[in-house]
């Protein structure tokens, strides 16, 4: 049973950066009238009800409980102690003019202090970090913070989205297997155990529910994803689908059901903001590179369309550029083949803007996943595909990655929670 939304929600944000403060003051203009949600499907999409010919086509928010932006409460961690205004000055996101505007609200919110290793995030160095001689001790401090927030803020619930850097990569290994190895790891401050992991396990131990917004491990692994089936605690990720891979979401299932072959598809990045410095490490850059070059594949099923994408060269670059900043490029080179292996080619400039784009995907998954505790649905949210590069799935379960069968199962999902018909495209309802 869905139970109503009542009183504040708190939503928690580890790294309190570029993406973290353009959300806060999106959502803070919005509630002054000052601009539009634009972005947000749950703010601004719509969802069709039963038969086309019934035309019932309500917004999202209007169909289904969802928790208000005026009783959003923010707070978070980060390395820098700067409050959200200082913070998002820094930035360079938004204009002055605007944050001008919004000061008063956001000096209000100050980040905790976070769990930091630089040795998990080489380009980075700040103070503002936590002690504790093991992270079990540290994840224990987080637990602390998730206390007294909910408490000073006289919050009903809370739910945490991942906004820090991407981590180095790491390998699932045997400390990530059951809840026993990982908690002994955090006891002996295993180095398998990166800090975004330990936010996930504080957020999952509380009951908060948790979204990855950054291609790290975090909570998917075997060990977070069993507690949090175990606590009944909604899960999802990872890595916000924003610029390039959403452009090749929207085009890959074009060209495939077209049957049109690819023989490569070449992506690189330009972008200056903290995140372009962090990925300018190869380690860094090597989780990046993981989470976005397993779309293709996935939606062009090169086992089953061998004569079209077999030979599929797919290489992705990504270039610190400082001058950009938040300006972030991304270009595509696409060589598809036609009728009697014609060649072609598609080029694609995505001259877009980071935080911009992943702000609002920060607002609906944060507004899903209370959806979804308050609907009881504990575990992986695999329904919220829709908004990640790299989706959690079921074990031994491939995820989605075309952006038109990840919308259909988020509806879809809206729809069953309301009892409604849910739309499959089959029968009368397509021909009315």
């Amino acid at each position: 049973m869905l139970k109503k939304p009542k009183g504040k929600l708190g939503v928690l944000l580890p790294g309190m950066g570029a993406v973290a403060t353009t959300f806060i003051a999106g959502v803070v203009a919005v509630r002054k009238g000052l601009s539009q949600p634009i972005g947000s499907l749950s703010q601004m999409g719509t969802i069709r009800l039963g038969k086309r010919t019934e035309k019932r086509n309500p917004k999202v928010k209007d169909f289904i409980q969802l928790a208000q932006l005026k009783d959003m409460v923010f707070g978070g961690w980060d390395i820098f102690e700067d409050n959200v205004y200082e913070a998002a000055v820094h930035a360079g996101v938004l204009e002055k003019e605007l944050l001008t505007k919004l000061k008063r609200d956001l000096t209000k919110i100050k980040p905790m202090k976070a769990v930091f290793d630089k040795k998990y995030v080489k380009k980075l160095d700040g103070t503002h970090i936590k002690k504790g001689r093991t992270k079990m001790a540290l994840a224990k401090a987080l637990m602390n913070d998730i206390d007294t927030f909910k408490k000073e803020n006289k919050c009903d619930r809370l739910v945490m989205v991942w906004c820090g850097s991407t981590e180095i990569y790491i390998k699932e290994s045997k400390v990530h297997k059951t809840i026993e190895s990982f908690e002994e790891g955090l006891k002996n401050n295993d180095p398998n155990i990166a800090p975004s992991m330990i936010y996930a396990y504080a957020a999952i131990k509380k009951g908060v529910p948790y979204a990855n917004g950054a291609p790290n491990l975090s909570c998917d692994i075997p060990a977070l994803v069993n507690l949090a089936k175990e606590l009944n605690v909604p899960i999802c990720g990872k890595d916000f689908k924003t610029g390039q891979t959403l452009m090749k979401t929207i085009l890959a299932p074009g060209l495939k059901a077209r049957s049109l072959g690819i023989e490569g598809w070449f992506s690189t990045n330009i972008l200056g903001n903290r995140d372009g410095e962090v990925l300018d490490d190869p380690d860094n850059f090597k989780t990046k590179e993981v989470s976005k070059l397993g779309v293709l594949e996935e939606i062009l099923e090169p086992d089953k369309h061998p004569e079209l994408y077999k030979n599929l060269y797919h290489k992705v670059r990504i270039n610190y550029y400082p001058p950009r900043g938040d300006a972030k490029e991304g270009w595509d080179n696409i060589d598809i083949r036609g009728w009697l292996d014609y060649p072609m080619q598609i080029k694609v400039d995505f001259l877009c803007r980071d935080s911009i784009l992943a702000a609002p995907l920060v607002l609906d998954l944060a507004i899903f996943l209370d959806l979804a505790s308050r609907a009881e649905m504990g575990g992986i949210q695999e329904w919220l595909s829709f908004y990640f590069k790299s989706p959690q799935a079921g074990k031994g379960i491939p995820p989605f990655h075309d952006i038109f069968v990840q919308m259909m199962k988020l509806k879809n999902t809206l729809r069953h929670l309301q009892g409604e018909d849910l739309i499959t495209h089959l029968g009368l309802d397509y021909y009315d």
